[in-house]
Formats: structure tokens, C-alpha cells, sequence
């Protein structure tokens, strides 16, 4: 039956051949009759056209000729000096003319010519004599009948090549048509007879072919609509049989690839999930036991090893163990399990793909070199400690991948079998890198988390230390302070005696500068206070309006010792919020103290309180120095002063306008600046209205 088809396979196949073989013979048979055609065609016709220059001289010579003629004539009929003048005109112009006659007409026709040229020569000497005769004198009768003579001897002549010559290029013409149409007539019936000999052998070739390749068709539609149990029958010639088998074989591996597709799916769902466990929390331990066990169940190995590196990386020792007949090992055990050298894992963390090891223990048994490993192991093998340990585990064959983010490893992961019937494939390799990836990620996540939180203990038990530090500092200084200010004040009343006008003045500066200290120990017990979250507010109805009165009357002296003229813009009725007075006044005075201390010489700072729309709206605006657009978001920062005012070396903590924006905060409302570098700066609180006292005040 093979013999059969084989045989009939040669004769498709040379049916084939036979048929396009004679197709190609008669598309080349055709080409060439038609390019002979016409290039044949060409030649006839290109001769008749080599023709058309010599009839075309050999009649304009003649009709010169004739001109001359009639030129004589008319001298001597009518004795006009000007048709002689244009006799002697046109008498060489024939000669010209025949001359290029001769240069382009055919070889046969140069006889014709030459009697021409005899004649014509004969008429131009009777012309001459003519045009020198006088006009109606027996000699000039007898000169022109015996030059008619010769014109007509000439006329003939001529008339005999242009008849000649017309009629050989009819002749041409007429062969070109001729030959053209049999040939036209010939490729016809070429190409009818190609045709039909093309048609009989594409009519038995597809008979031959059809059925088994619409079976073969038909198997194809199945497996693309869905039914991967279909296969294609192998019949008909070999060609065809072969394609069948092709199919057969695709559809096979389709089945395979689809399988395997199917195991990825599952092994990559399942290590979706073991991800999410190990993300469950920022835990080292919990990550590193939560790695061991997902990646057993995935991957079905025998052992699995997660290294960590200690020492800045120098070392990357055992950090977990997990073995399939006894599950998580216990810590100790583990440890004692050699480490991989730094030098392995840096040097194919730097390469980044996985590392397989296939027949463990054939690098075992002595130190062999191990073919494309990197670091050490690639160079002179396995150390002697980690080959003792691989065969007391009865390790067959390791998949290793380095851990880490960024530039440096910080472990490896290392899954492992002991039986050489179930080798590592490629789809188990995948998900070993896609799992590593996620378990490094985790542990860089974890480890940072553990480090972060370490630190922020640290930063946490440093800031309260120094919260106390402050508290306690500034409570003992109040003490002294408060004893420094009341004497200051016993020796201005002089009550120990009077004191001179330096003294005085001294006393004031004593005096001024106490306050200084004393107002910067309110502020750092107020900071201490609010970051302790000590710092609360006593609230009850209080008018905004006279708050502002008192601040502006009490930060007058000081506005007008400084030349700076202060505004105040309130409405008529009380504006009544629900706050603390004695932490609102505040408020007041540091954004007061500020725009007067921050304002040159005949400055102005205003003071502007107003509803709008539901709120309570303080605004102190200066026409200072102005703050750096750069520096505005720092400004209520704790100690954060602008730098134009450091370079001014004007005094400050830098911890008033902190004050001020924790109160507002704690009133329910927000503060806002608007500054431009030596224009000027204006600090707006929003403060909610009380009611029903708000709304009475609003109105």
C-alpha cells in the first residue's frame, strides 16, 4: 500500500512538473515568437521609414527645380530683371538637394541619381543661357525649347525614384501587416492549444488532490473550532500524506503545550498565592518560614534553603531549611549547614538568571570544577564542607537564585531534589525565579521594616529625652528668672536707694532682655507642651474685636519706638468665637511682634478682623522685609527663620509662628501666608464664628 502511494505520489509530482513544464515552454515559446514578431516588424518598418528621407529631398528637388524653371521663363517672357534675380537665386539650391538625396537614399537608388544629376547639370547650363538671352530674341526661343526638353528629361527621371520609392515602402508596409497578423493568428493558437493542454492537467492534478486535502482541510476547521481530539486521515500521495502527518503531529504538540500550559497556570496561581502569604506581614521570620513552606508545595522539592547575608554581605549563611520528610528544621540545625561563599552568590547575582545543577554527585565525590558556575565553584569546585553536606542530604540536582534589590544580594534561595527520575524542567525553573523574586522583595520589604521601626524607637525615645530636656530647662530657669525681674523692679522703685541716670539705663536693658528670656521660655514650654500633647485650650465666648484692640494698644510703645505706623480695621459689632483668650491674645501678639520687629522705619503693619462667609477672618499685614518665595512652606516649621531676616541679624526663635498655627489648629481653623520678598507679608487665621452670636455679628 506505501509502494502504491508512493507511486502515485511520483506521478502528481511529475504531473506536476510536466504540467507547469509545459506552461513555462509555451509562456517562453510565446514570449520569443512575440519579441521575434516584433523586432521582425521593427526592421520592416524602420526600412520604409529610411525611405521617407530620399522621396522627401527627391520632391523638394523637383519643386526647386520647377521654381527655377518658371523663375527663366518668366525673364524671358516678360523681360523682368527680378525673376532672373531669383533664377540665380534657386539655381544652386537643386544641387544641395541632391546631394543629400544621394546621402540618404537606398544603394539602388543612387543610379537614378546620377542620371539626375547628369540632367540636371545639363538643364542649369540651357538655364544660364537663358537668363543671359534677351528677352523675346530668336536665341532666347531656341534656348527654351531645348531646355523644356531637358526639364522634362529631368521630371521624368525624377517622378521614375519617387514612384519607385513609393512603392517599395508600400510594399514594406504591407509586409508588416502581413507578417504581423499570421504571427498574431500563430501565438493564438499557442496560446489556445497551451490553454487547453494547461487545463487538462490542472483538471487531473486537482482531481488527484482535492478529497484528501479537504479532508485534511476539514480535520484543520475541528481543531480550530475547539475539537483537539481530531486528526487528519493519511491518505492519497505522499505529499499529502506527509502534510496529514504534519498535522497529526502539530495537533499533538498543541496538546502538549496546552497541558503544560495548564501545570504553569496552576504552578503560577499557587505561587500567587504563597506571595500573598508572604506579604501577609513585615515580619523576617514569619516571611523567611512562610518562603520555606510555599515554595515546597509549589515546587514538590525535597529540600529548600534560604540564605541571608550577615556581616555587610561578606557571608551568607543558612537562614532557613525546609526537608520534605521532617518540614521546617529547627534554627540550630540549619546553622550548621555550610554556607554558599560570597563570591558565588555576588558573581551569579550579577549575572541574573538561575543557576542549575544537574548529577550532584558526580561534583561530589572529589573537587571537579563545575562548567559555567560562578565565583569559586566554576574554578575549583565545590569546597569540601558544602560537598560533605549535599551528600549527607542526598542531593541529586539544585536550582539556586540570588535574592536581592538594587546592586547587592542580600540572600539566595536554593530548592533541591535527590532523585535523578525527576529532573528540574523548564517551567519548574520559571517559577523558581518568579518566586525568588517575590520572597527577596519581601524580605527587602521586612528587613527594612524591621530596620525602619529599630530606628524610629530610637528617633521616638531621642525626641522625648529631649522634649523633657526642654521642659525641665526651661521650668528651672523660670525660677531664677522670676527672682532677677522682681529685684530689677525693687531697684527701679529705689527702694535700697536712688540710682543715677546710667544705672537706670542699664536697669532697662537688664529689664529688656529678661522679658526676651522669659518670653522664649513661654515658647519653649509651649512647645514642649504640644508636643507632649499637653497643650490644650480653655474655651468660651470671646470677642475677637477686643482682643485685637488690646493686642494693638499693647504692641503700640514698640511700633512707634520703631517709627512704624499701626492700623486697626474692626467692625462695629462685637465678633464673638468660642476660644481661648489668653491663646487667641497670643496669636495676636506674636503675628504683631513679628510685623513690627520685621518692618523698616516708616512702615505700616494692619490689623484687619472681619466675617465672611460663616468665619471669623484675622489678618496682620506689614510692608517688611518680605519672605523668600522658596522658604514659605518651612515657615511654620519649628526653629525654621528666613534667611533675609538671619542676614538682617534680627533676633528670633523661630518657634512663634509654630505657636501660632497649633493654636489656630486647636480653634478648628488655618492660617495662611501670602509674602513677596521686600513688598511686604500678610498672615491670615479662619476662625469658626460662634453661634448664635456669630450670625449677629455676621449681619
Amino acid at each position: 500500500m506505501r509502494i502504491t502511494s508512493e507511486r502515485r505520489g511520483v506521478r502528481v509530482a511529475r504531473r506536476l512538473a510536466m504540467a507547469f513544464g509545459l506552461l513555462i515552454a509555451l509562456l517562453l515559446l510565446v514570449g520569443a515568437g512575440a519579441l521575434t514578431v516584433s523586432r521582425v516588424a521593427d526592421a520592416m518598418h524602420d526600412q520604409s521609414y529610411r525611405l521617407q528621407p530620399a522621396l522627401r529631398e527627391n520632391m523638394h528637388m523637383r519643386e526647386q527645380v520647377t521654381r527655377m524653371s518658371r523663375a527663366v521663363r518668366t525673364y524671358l517672357l516678360t523681360g523682368d530683371t527680378a525673376a532672373r534675380s531669383s533664377y540665380r537665386q534657386l539655381r544652386d539650391e537643386p544641387v544641395a538637394t541632391l546631394a543629400e538625396a544621394r546621402r540618404v537614399a537606398p544603394a539602388w537608388a543612387r543610379s537614378n541619381l546620377a542620371a539626375q544629376d547628369r540632367q540636371l547639370r545639363a538643364y542649369v547650363r540651357l538655364a544660364d543661357q537663358q537668363a543671359q538671352a534677351a528677352p523675346g530674341s530668336a536665341d532666347a526661343r531656341r534656348l527654351t525649347d531645348e531646355a523644356s526638353r531637358r526639364f522634362t528629361a529631368f521630371d521624368i527621371t525624377n517622378q521614375r525614384l519617387e514612384t519607385r520609392l513609393t512603392s517599395e515602402m508600400q510594399r514594406l508596409e504591407d509586409g508588416a501587416d502581413t507578417f504581423l497578423d499570421g504571427s498574431a493568428v500563430t501565438i493564438g493558437v499557442l496560446l489556445a492549444a497551451g490553454g487547453a493542454l494547461s487545463v487538462f492537467a490542472a483538471v487531473r492534478t486537482t482531481r488527484a488532490l482535492t478529497r484528501p486535502l479537504q479532508s485534511t482541510a476539514a480535520t484543520l476547521d475541528r481543531l480550530a473550532s475547539g475539537e483537539h481530539s481530531a486528526r487528519a486521515q493519511e491518505t492519497g500521495p505522499e505529499e499529502i500524506r506527509a502534510v496529514a502527518r504534519s498535522v497529526n503531529a502539530l495537533a499533538d504538540e498543541s496538546d502538549r503545550l496546552r497541558a503544560d500550559e495548564a501545570e504553569r497556570r496552576e504552578l503560577s496561581q499557587a505561587a500567587r498565592e504563597t506571595g500573598r502569604r508572604i506579604r501577609d506581614r513585615l515580619d523576617v521570620d514569619y516571611v523567611l518560614d512562610a518562603a520555606c513552606t510555599g515554595m515546597s508545595e509549589v515546587l514538590a522539592a525535597d529540600y529548600v534553603f534560604i540564605l541571608l547575608a550577615e556581616n555587610d554581605g561578606s557571608a551568607f549563611p543558612v537562614a532557613r531549611v525546609w526537608s520534605a520528610e521532617r518540614g521546617l528544621l529547627p534554627e540550630e540545625e540549619g546553622r550548621n549547614i555550610p554556607t554558599l561563599p560570597a563570591d558565588v552568590v555576588r558573581d551569579h547575582y550579577r549575572r541574573g538568571t538561575v543557576w542549575l545543577i544537574t548529577d550532584m554527585p558526580r561534583y561530589v565525590s572529589d573537587t571537579t570544577p563545575m562548567p559555567g558556575a560562578p565565583g569559586s565553584f566554576g574554578k575549583t569546585g565545590m569546597p569540601a564542607e558544602n560537598r560533605a553536606a549535599a551528600a549527607a542530604l542526598g542531593l541529586d540536582s539544585v536550582v539556586i537564585t540570588p535574592i536581592g534589590v538594587g546592586e547587592e544580594p542580600i540572600g539566595a534561595v536554593a530548592v533541591a531534589r535527590t532523585s535523578a527520575d525527576r529532573p528540574w524542567r523548564e517551567m519548574d525553573i520559571e517559577i523558581v525565579e518568579s518566586m525568588a523574586s517575590g520572597i527577596g522583595r519581601a524580605l527587602h520589604t521586612a528587613l527594612l521594616y524591621e530596620q525602619e521601626t529599630s530606628l524610629v524607637e530610637k528617633l521616638r525615645a531621642l525626641d522625648k529625652a529631649k522634649s523633657d530636656f526642654l521642659s525641665t530647662v526651661s521650668h528651672e530657669l523660670r525660677t531664677p528668672l522670676t527672682s532677677i525681674v522682681g529685684y530689677i523692679e525693687l531697684l527701679k522703685d529705689e527702694e535700697t536707694g536712688p540710682l543715677t541716670p546710667p544705672q537706670l539705663r542699664m536697669l532697662d536693658v537688664v529689664d529688656r532682655n529678661a522679658n526676651r528670656l522669659r518670653a522664649l521660655i513661654e515658647d519653649l514650654l509651649t512647645l514642649s507642651r504640644i508636643e507632649s500633647g499637653a497643650f490644650g485650650s480653655k474655651k468660651g465666648p470671646v470677642d475677637l474685636c477686643s482682643l485685637v484692640v488690646s493686642a494693638t494698644d499693647a504692641i503700640r510703645p514698640a511700633a512707634a519706638a520703631a517709627s512704624v505706623v499701626l492700623e486697626t480695621h474692626c467692625p462695629s459689632r462685637p465678633l464673638v468665637l468660642e476660644a481661648d483668650s489668653d491663646q487667641l491674645d497670643r496669636v495676636l501678639m506674636n503675628l504683631l511682634s513679628n510685623a513690627v520687629k520685621f518692618t523698616p522705619e516708616g512702615g505700616k503693619v494692619t490689623v484687619r478682623a472681619e466675617a465672611r462667609d460663616g468665619e471669623a477672618v484675622l489678618s496682620v499685614s506689614d510692608t517688611g522685609i518680605g519672605i523668600p518665595a522658596a522658604e514659605q512652606e518651612k515657615l511654620f516649621q519649628r526653629f525654621f527663620r528666613a534667611s533675609n531676616a538671619t542676614d538682617a541679624a534680627i533676633p528670633g526663635t523661630g518657634l512663634g509662628l509654630t505657636i501660632v498655627r497649633t493654636i489656630v489648629a486647636n480653634h478648628g481653623g488655618e492660617v495662611y501666608v501670602s509674602s513677596a520678598e521686600g513688598r511686604g507679608t500678610t498672615f491670615t487665621a479662619r476662625l469658626p464664628i460662634a453661634t448664635p452670636h456669630g450670625a449677629a455679628a455676621a449681619s
